[in-house]
């Protein structure tokens, strides 16, 4: 028996949920995708996100929503991390951090999923081992559980570290954060599904999302200036991961990069 999940890159900005409005529902038909993971800390104005923007984007078909660096950005989510299906990185130190950084399920059908949500240390903030937080939270796995593992992190070096750290353990390890979707999608030596980035949902145009005029501008000057998100080449980025059910091994990896303009 094979189980179907899909880990969506990034959302940006207002481009960015309309495009998983009309694109989630219709990869998780086309896919059969029984269980979906979606980025969502850049969804409002390209930083953070708010209350409404997660419940949107958890009705709409969104199992789990992943946030980041950006968790704490915007102070109206605060009072909704409590929401067990909305999770900050798991490596944030273990008290004084609310919300959560592990979504734990058993889906109707037995299959029981694991999800952790992770943040790397080289080019940021320096939190806790996400290597030894990891080897943690396996302890308290099972034997052939389906983990998925969301790690946002800037260093392709650390992403692949911990993939190979973690291969056999994981069913899949996404890397976020970059919004530039790598070509390096693959299952390794021991089954774990593994890309260094997932990329990005939302405008292509501008760089990384947001408009080139207000980045051009600060890299030219190094004066400080508010971003804006940016508009044109829309596209949809993810990784499309088949699983055997009963071991949780990778058995298919699909990476999708969608031209909304296209379609």
């Amino acid at each position: 028996m094979s189980f179907n999940v899909l880990m969506v890159g990034d959302i940006v900005g207002r481009p960015g949920r309309k495009i998983l409005t009309e694109m989630l529902p219709r990869f998780r038909a086309d896919y059969s995708i029984h269980f979906a993971v979606v980025n969502a800390e850049n969804a409002a104005s390209g930083k953070g996100i708010t209350k409404s923007i997660a419940e949107d984007f958890l009705s709409l078909g969104a199992d789990v929503l992943t946030l980041g660096n950006h968790v704490w950005d915007n102070k109206d989510i605060l009072g909704s991390l409590d929401n067990e299906r909305l999770l900050r990185p798991a490596n944030y130190p273990p008290v004084g951090v609310p919300g959560h950084g592990i979504f734990r399920c058993q889906l109707p059908s037995g299959v029981k999923i694991t999800v952790v949500h992770l943040m790397g240390r080289v080019f940021m903030t320096p939190i806790d081992c996400p290597f030894r937080t990891m080897d943690k939270i396996l302890e308290e796995v099972a034997p052939g559980e389906i983990v998925l593992v969301d790690f946002h992190a800037e260093a392709t070096s650390e992403k692949k570290a911990l993939a190979c750290y973690l291969d056999g353990r994981v069913s899949v390890l996404c890397g976020t954060h970059t919004h530039v979707q790598t070509a390096d999608e693959q299952i390794l030596p021991n089954g774990t599904a593994f890309i260094s980035d997932i990329g990005m949902t939302g405008p292509h145009a501008g760089i990384i999302g947001m408009r080139s005029k207000e980045i051009l501008e600060r890299f030219l000057t190094q004066m400080p200036a508010k971003y804006e998100v940016g508009e044109g080449d829309e596209k949809f980025q993810a990784l499309f991961v088949q699983l055997n059910e009963q071991t949780g091994k990778a058995v298919t990896v699909e990476r999708i990069n969608f031209d909304v303009q296209q379609d």
